[in-house]
């Protein structure tokens, strides 16, 4: 298991741990970055809580691409390569949240997300209802040399939450409402807060179609979805590097990647 987590915000390793154990699988964490790590002694290399590679993009994915070739990755680092990327959601095929690439010609929308394709954690991302600044902040994130996405704020979130649809090895997991990012009053902190809830079928239908084009193993993949205005469910995110798993809110969680590691391995 590879992490970077120096804010100690990981409240899942120690729980995956112990549910590799139970499974027969001996696991332990290791930071991606560590120069001394001999990869090829390990069976696999499951990456978690590498959440300091925004900033480091390209050496990750040149440790990714090196530990693929001495072992198994999980996720694979094809898969890592494209997924860090959000222009990704270009690409997928069904229905996304509104998304503008570009600092001109913005959309007329009441309220405004502005956030670079590569990012974690609402890092570097504006809610506006100023059609200038959120013109203001894409420019200067072209000017960084960073792709920007404009897209509208949904009110929805804030009464409706964001769905997060858990899979391991392609297999439902469990389902939790989350906290929206942007809401007034939420912090990072809040992101990694939710509660379980029965996905609707519409919703399973899209994540299960998203999943279904992708021929890669997954050991696990998070589909983080809305509702648009007119009530069809929309992808926001695929979160396949280092999504946070909500493993304490459902039970058998822990057990159900433990089961889909073993089975892949």
């Amino acid at each position: 298991m590879t992490f970077a987590d120096p804010d100690g915000h990981d409240d899942e390793r120690d729980p995956a741990l112990a549910a590799w154990r139970e499974q027969g699988i001996e696991g332990r964490a290791v930071r991606w970055d560590d120069p001394g790590a001999d990869w090829s002694a390990f069976d696999a290399v499951v990456v978690r809580s590498a959440w300091d590679y925004i900033d480091r993009r390209a050496e990750f994915l040149d440790w990714a691409w090196r530990v693929e070739s001495v072992t198994r990755l999980l996720n694979p680092a094809g898969i890592l390569a494209q997924n860090t990327d959000k222009t990704y959601l270009r690409e997928l095929g069904v229905p996304i949240v509104p998304t503008h690439w570009s600092s001109q010609d913005l959309p007329d929308w009441e309220e405004y997300v502005v956030k670079p394709a590569i990012s974690a954690g609402a890092r570097d991302t504006i809610r506006t209802a100023e059609a200038g600044a959120a013109q203001a902040h894409a420019a200067a994130l072209e000017a960084a040399g960073r792709t920007p996405m404009v897209q509208p704020y949904l009110d929805m979130v804030e009464s409706e939450g964001e769905t997060s649809l858990l899979y391991f090895n392609r297999r439902l997991s469990h389902t939790v409402r989350r906290n929206p990012m942007l809401a007034s009053g939420v912090t990072l902190a809040d992101n990694a807060r939710g509660e379980l809830r029965d996905p609707a079928p519409d919703q399973v239908e899209l994540a299960e179609k998203v999943l279904a084009a992708i021929p890669q193993a997954l050991l696990y993949a998070r589909v983080d979805l809305v509702r648009l205005p007119d009530g069809r469910p929309a992808v926001m995110e695929l979160e396949l590097t280092e999504p946070y798993l909500y493993l304490r809110y459902e039970p058998g969680a822990a057990a159900n990647l433990a089961g889909a590691l073993r089975e892949l391995l």
